[in-house]
């Protein structure tokens, strides 16, 4: 009995009772072989089994098809040991007996004895509309994506704002109102959540999968999801807020064609996000720099006590924004919309509110779905620059087609290492395609290179027409934010398209007036904050780039140090190494 008590788990022991049934009843299996028939009326008999206490439930249960189908199941697996009994009324006792000897004899069996009729009497009594509930959920969610997705037009969506806006929370009620998501998945979070005291975090957590952003409650890698309008087929890149996280953030920026930065309304949430040093100021400006050209701002948390859906705050909330969104860059009237909402009750994002008289534009999503639709040239040279890669029966590698077009089958060069690849499988969204236009966000796997060889920030392309690689390149930069003066030899970290590369500035060609865009004729010794100049900068490594004007998304970048964003930037001219 010894060995049995150690065993792991009930696995095992189920195993070790099923052999012995079946070493002691093997000759009465061949006697009963012969004398098949007989086995049909055991059927109902067993069907009668569970007697007084379930009877009621059984006959619920009748109607819900799935269930109909476990419980046939079950009939058959227990007439396997009913069927050699020596006759119809013993039918119970060895079903019960099976039941209670693992309990008697093998005190670590309890678990492996209990198994079976518990998981029975689980289904049993779960109320029939949540087991339809369940089998009904993923139908809707799946066949509509797979003939539609590669006709529809395909968004990039980035949520950015200061930490704790409520941007993962609205991604999980966005995911839960186009029915990406099932209510049931959504209960369970929801009790989850409770029980660790963070009733408010259940919607966030469609997207915070990892289990350490869902213990602090903030997100660190841009997590990624998708759901569909009737006109278009958007991804969602959830970008994380903290400050310690921008890295990430920018990754995630630079694939998507949209920014929605949310802001908190509720008293002293919105103060801090847009302080300096705070991440609403922040991210507008690196969306901008990432190339994000229309920027939604939701201003979530309306349902807040000290807010109350007030014009008042909305409006005050509105007012400090437009300056500094227009001082980025964007143009308050074509670029930038405006909108109330609540992530948590879902208000405003798909139907508009009772609570929000006063807000006359359209509910965010159909907001989403009316947007113009994105010029991309199809004709273009191939570049998809690498967000991430991993191992999965071959080499797999996450990124969106900028350019260009992509299809099964075809050769790739992988730059700057210059590493011939075929495109094995391709996937949009999870969802397997032949072929790939710009814009969609992919998943290749491919043949020919190693996972090891390849970094984030490598950029595929067409052998026909490769990307420009290099060290040294000149710059237009902006200096945004340093406390004291930079001059040749400072050295930040370089953020461009996907690629993060340590960079140092070798020389400060000439200033550049902001308003007249005039050239100095002298070089200067030193630039400082909210100045505009041209300097030469140089890599560590060799990086992948383009001039700002051949291709915008890979010539334009940020500097970084020390957590705060220095100057952005845009390629003018790559210079060609001296050997």
């Amino acid at each position: 009995m010894d060995p049995r008590d150690t065993a792991p788990d009930s696995w095992e022991q189920e195993d070790d009772v099923e052999a012995t049934i079946d070493g002691t009843l093997e000759e009465a299996f061949t006697a009963f072989n012969v004398n098949a028939k007989p086995f049909v009326p055991n059927v109902n008999a067993v069907e009668f089994v569970p007697t007084f206490p379930m009877n009621e439930h059984s006959e619920n249960l009748d109607s819900v098809v799935a269930v109909e189908k476990i419980s046939s199941m079950d009939v058959l697996e227990s007439a396997a040991p009913v069927e050699n009994g020596d006759s119809e009324m013993t039918t119970e006792e060895p079903w019960d007996q099976k039941e209670a000897e693992p309990n008697e004899e093998v005190p670590g069996g309890d678990s492996c004895g209990d198994r079976g009729p518990s998981e029975e009497a689980v289904t049993e009594e779960v109320a029939p509309e949540i087991i339809e509930e369940e089998e009904e959920a993923p139908a809707p969610k799946v066949p509509p994506t797979q003939p539609d997705a590669p006709k529809k037009e395909h968004v990039n969506v980035v949520f950015i704002g200061h930490v704790d806006a409520g941007k993962s929370t609205i991604g999980g009620q966005i995911m839960y109102l186009t029915g990406m998501v099932e209510k049931r998945t959504l209960e369970k979070y929801e009790r989850e959540a409770k029980e660790k005291n963070r009733e408010t975090w259940y919607l966030s957590w469609a997207l915070d999968t990892n289990q350490e952003e869902r213990d602090k409650g903030k997100t660190v890698e841009v997590g990624r999801a998708y759901f569909e309008t009737d006109k278009k087929h958007f991804t969602i890149l959830d970008a994380p807020g903290h400050k310690s996280f921008v890295p990430n953030m920018i990754g995630g920026a630079s694939q998507a064609d949209l920014a929605v930065l949310v802001i908190s309304a509720r008293k002293g949430e919105f103060e801090t996000g847009f302080e300096k040093g705070g991440q609403t100021r922040e991210h507008a400006m690196l969306a901008k720099t990432a190339g994000v050209r229309h920027l939604i701002v939701l201003v979530n948390k309306m349902d807040d006590p000290t807010v109350n859906w007030s014009l008042e705050r909305y409006e005050e909330c509105k007012e400090k924004l437009v300056p500094f969104l227009k001082k980025v860059g964007f143009n308050p009237k074509k670029d930038i919309h405006f909108m109330p909402c609540s992530g948590l009750t879902g208000a405003n994002l798909k139907e508009p509110t009772d609570m929000c008289s006063w807000y006359i534009g359209l509910p965010f999503i159909p907001q989403l779905d009316s947007l113009p639709s994105f010029n991309r040239s199809t004709d273009g040279p191939v570049r998809l620059p690498i967000v991430d890669k991993y191992k999965d029966m071959g080499t797999v590698i996450l990124g969106k087609l900028e350019s260009g077009c992509i299809s099964k089958a075809q050769q790739l060069v992988m730059m700057p290492n210059r590493h011939t690849v075929e495109v094995l499988s391709l996937l949009s969204d999870d969802v397997e395609t032949d072929d790939a236009e710009p814009g969609e966000n992919l998943k290749l796997r491919l043949k020919g290179i190693e996972e090891e060889e390849i970094l984030p920030g490598f950029i595929l392309c067409n052998a026909e027409n490769l990307c420009h690689s290099g060290r040294t390149f000149d710059a237009q930069i902006v200096i945004i934010e340093h406390k004291s003066i930079i001059c040749p030899g400072y050295n930040a970290v370089l953020h461009i398209h996907t690629c993060i590369e340590e960079v140092q500035i070798t020389a400060l060609i000439c200033m550049v007036d902001k308003k007249t865009g005039d050239k100095s004729k002298t070089r200067p010794r030193f630039v400082k904050q909210d100045q505009v100049c041209i300097a030469r900068l140089r890599t560590a490594g060799t990086i992948c780039l383009e001039t700002f004007k051949d291709f915008p998304q890979m010539g334009r970048f940020t500097l970084r140090d020390e957590g705060k964003t220095i100057a952005i930037g845009k390629v003018l001219k790559l210079v060609a190494e001296r050997d």
